[in-house]
């Protein structure tokens, strides 16, 4: 006896559907329909399991087949089968699902589909499909079930004889790439590589020694899963050496071990297991985004993880698995879901938990390899305030001379000899040490320490510290002169005739502006402790706008950052004869030119042809008066 009749699409049931689930892209469909057939076979288990089901279920598997002549593929499982009552409920009610009624019934979470479209999702690629399915209970018969993927559909018997389901699609003349073996297994490997349930797709030679000690060629299986993934296992089980192997089974391309892991193992308030690694990360080239695996019930769903994790925390690698977040999401839903914030809150403590674990317990090896995580904690310390809170205490500071301290160490460090009249703490800092040498050697006299700030974050670390803790100053070493860095008194006042100071900046003003057209210099004279006529310096505040416009803008011209400050030194003795004479020689006026080039040698602002000029120059007047 055949049935016809029509799939059900109601209002009642559509909407869910079109918020909750969107399919772009047509290589999904595979992934939805193994999820069923997994689903249905971890019913079977599990009824077994609570003796609900009393025949045998050891060789419990998936198998997919490819027919390329009749350009059929199969999906077939051995697992709970339906009956025609359960067809018409859960197939020809779209978005009516089984999982949920199994779900409320057994109180099981470990199945995979929750809306009941994931099945529609074969007309993707499909110009019709079969089901063939024979349910586990007793009594009850095969059924054959087809549509062309129009609303109108057939059910009649079926010839199956043995429990389970069998899905054949009849793949259309614009999918048929899907009937190529290596499409398939790469979509395989993609999303159930760590299914929970053996998939065989064909088989595969191996050799294996007879008694003689002979090699024979047998034919197995191709099971293309690991069903038991790391994540999966209880950490006391799992030797270290364990987790550097697992890295390499999900970054084979990856040529450096990972420094260290979270695992991660929750049961409420909501499910979730992964491992998470920390890769080494030295410069901004190297923040490689997209690099952890979200999984539900090991099942792939996506490696775009936003709403998931924290920004600055998907510089981590590894996988999350968790039940709680279904297969079918969208940006909206993870935004707007509650246990998605919570598992993001969970895994920023998790973290902080663990670079806190390490500081306590294995400074030494933390110290060692803050060089290569140091620009993800900046991150982290910047966009994420609860992740401020968890490891700000263990955030290093590293000197010039290559020496580790915490914030607070080295607050006490400097204490006694560079807090200014302000009372503040001044911290100096570089950002390369070659190119500020002749400022640090500077600093030196004056027993100044000097850190190295040279990550890109830096300047908004720096800020961030500077919000955080009160009367704490950053200065780069080269923002001012050397007793400016650190002011322990008011300026002192110069002796010269107002005018003629005035005069002789003009004059300055006037050579300058001369002799660089490519930089704007802001001429200050003023008695500094130096010896150096001239010295060229850029405001902390200035440059550091500057900077920031520069990481969060890539437009941005780095020319517009050449604004300096040129200090003239009062103190000079070159300095104070040239202001005394009453009219600059055109002598005078090269002499000037020539320690204004100095000073931009000082800066390392003076290359290529000028600073091979300046050299030259520099050589024919060594006898300079």
């Amino acid at each position: 006896m055949v049935k016809e009749g029509k799939i059900g699409v109601t209002s009642e049931n559509i909407f869910p559907v079109i918020k909750k689930f969107l399919y772009s892209d047509h290589d999904i469909f595979l992934r939805e329909l193994l999820s069923n057939a997994i689903d249905a076979t971890q019913k079977i288990i599990h009824l077994s399991n609570i003796h609900e089901y009393d025949k045998n279920i050891d060789n419990i598997n998936i198998k997919i087949e490819i027919d390329k002549d009749n350009k059929t593929i199969k999906i077939i499982d051995n697992g709970i089968g339906m009956t025609s009552d359960e067809i018409d409920k859960y197939i020809n009610q779209i978005a009516l699902s089984s999982a949920e009624d199994f779900i409320k019934k057994y109180d099981k979470n470990d199945i995979i589909g929750h809306f009941g479209l994931g099945f529609y999702s074969s007309f993707m690629v499909s110009k019709k499909v079969e089901i063939d399915t024979k349910s586990y209970k007793k009594g009850t018969r095969s059924v054959h079930w087809e549509c062309d993927g129009s609303p109108t559909f057939k059910i009649k018997s079926s010839t199956k004889k043995t429990r389970g389901t069998i899905i054949t699609l009849h793949i259309d003349d614009d999918n048929l790439e899907f009937l190529e073996n290596e499409k398939i297994e790469n979509l395989l490997i993609k999303y159930n590589k760590f299914s929970s349930i053996p998939i065989q797709f064909g088989t595969k030679k191996i050799i294996e020694k007879d008694d003689n000690d002979n090699d024979i060629e047998k034919e197995i299986p191709n099971i293309i899963n690991n069903t038991k993934p790391l994540w999966k296992k209880k950490p006391n089980d799992i030797k270290e050496i364990d987790y550097y192997d697992f890295y390499k089974e999900i970054y084979p391309d990856s040529y450096e071990d990972p420094l260290f892991h979270i695992h991660l193992n929750i049961d409420y308030p909501f499910t979730l297991t992964g491992i998470l690694y920390f890769p080494k990360v030295r410069t901004n080239y190297e923040l490689q985004k997209n690099k952890i695996q979200l999984f539900s019930n090991q099942v792939f769903i996506t490696d775009s993880v936003e709403n998931i994790v924290p920004d600055f925390l998907m510089l981590l690698h590894g996988v999350i698995d968790s039940p709680d977040i279904p297969l079918n999401v969208s940006r909206s839903y993870l935004q707007n879901d509650s246990n998605v914030r919570k598992i993001s809150s969970y895994i920023t403590r998790k973290v902080g938990d663990k670079l806190t674990d390490i500081f306590n317990n294995n400074y030494d090896d933390f110290k060692n390899k803050w060089d290569d995580i140091k620009l993800f904690i900046e991150y982290g310390l910047i966009s994420n305030d609860k992740f401020w809170d968890k490891v700000n205490n263990i955030y290093l500071l590293k000197n010039i001379n290559n020496e580790y301290f915490t914030i607070n160490d080295y607050l006490n460090k400097i204490k006694d000899n560079q807090i200014d009249k302000d009372n503040k703490s001044i911290i100096l800092y570089t950002n390369n040490i070659n190119d500020h040498i002749t400022y640090i050697n500077d600093a030196k006299k004056y027993n100044y320490d000097v850190l190295i700030m040279d990550n890109p974050l830096d300047v908004h670390l720096l800020m961030k510290i500077e919000q955080k803790i009160d009367n704490i100053k950053f200065v780069r070493i080269d923002s001012d002169s050397i007793d400016n860095l650190i002011k322990k008194n008011e300026d002192e006042k110069n002796d010269f005739d107002e005018e003629k100071i005035n005069k002789f900046k003009t004059n300055i003003e006037n050579i300058i502006k001369d002799n660089d057209k490519n930089n704007l210099f802001n001429v200050i004279l003023k008695k500094i402790k130096s010896n150096y006529p001239i010295i060229i310096t850029q405001d902390e505040f200035t440059r550091r706008y500057k900077e920031i416009e520069m990481l969060n803008n890539q437009y941005f011209k780095k020319e517009n950052n050449n604004y300096y400050n040129l200090l003239i030194n009062l103190n000079n003795d070159l300095i104070i004869k040239l202001i005394n004479k009453d009219e600059l020689s055109d002598k005078d006026k090269n002499i000037i030119v020539h320690l204004f080039d100095i000073a931009k040698l000082n800066k390392k602002i003076l290359s290529g042809e000028k600073l091979t000029n300046f050299i030259d120059n520099a050589i024919s007047n060594i006898n300079l008066d």
